[in-house]
């Protein structure tokens, strides 16, 4: 059975990751027979949105905290996260992959990438094993892989040019596709970059779970 790395970014689509995707990520890779387990950064968030108003609430969250929800309590700090033991990563979207994750929300085409994540995506690299990057989480594969690797956002011109600035090779996507690049053994698809509905978002993430474990 193969077993997949999940890196959530806390929980909820303006500070965190996105539920949906999560949920649709972790349903499709036992779907498929695999295995997931889910990791977070024990951090801070960039700040915690009140969803129903969008305004900033106080007290600010904890990103491994707030991701344990979408997990069940089934959860373990990304420091815990040892490579050898899975097949694959992969990470959902939600703007706290933006913000938590990395800081490409705030800074853009001069993003970096949170320490813990960049030290995990980069031993799946170094060990050449498959990953899938969902949403917005494209946007730091560039700072992963660097220059040339193949990814989508969907085709938001803004976010698509700062990808291009980091060193990205931005490949325009529809909402139920996935953008491959075999060299680097990444995958992308844009879910709610673009989806209207679950089940826009449901048609890419399903192509890219079951990709991502035939490449691992």
């Amino acid at each position: 059975m193969k077993k997949v790395a999940v890196i959530l970014a806390g929980c909820g689509v303006y500070d965190g990751a996105e539920i949906n995707e999560a949920v649709l990520t972790l349903l499709h890779i036992a779907k498929a027979g695999a295995s997931y387990q889910c990791f977070a950064p024990d951090i801070e968030q960039m700040h915690t949105i009140n969803h129903l108003t969008g305004e900033e609430m106080t007290p600010n969250r904890n990103v491994l905290v707030e991701a344990a929800r979408i997990a069940r309590g089934e959860i373990k700090a990304l420091t815990e996260l040892n490579v050898d033991e899975f097949d694959a990563l992969i990470v959902p979207g939600g703007f706290g992959a933006a913000k938590n994750l990395s800081d490409f929300a705030v800074k853009g085409a001069d993003a970096q990438v949170q320490g813990d994540v960049l030290t995990t995506a980069k031993a799946f690299v170094d060990a050449n094993k498959a990953a899938g990057y969902i949403c917005i989480a494209p946007a730091m594969l560039p700072l992963i892989y660097g220059k040339g690797v193949k990814t989508t956002i969907g085709n938001d011109a803004d976010t698509a040019a700062a990808i291009e600035q980091l060193g990205g090779a931005h490949q325009s996507c529809a909402v139920d596709d996935i953008v491959v690049d075999p060299q680097h053994k990444v995958v992308t698809t844009p879910a709610y970059m673009l989806a209207q509905s679950i089940l826009d978002a449901d048609a890419g993430i399903e192509k890219l779970v079951n990709k991502v474990l035939e490449l691992a």
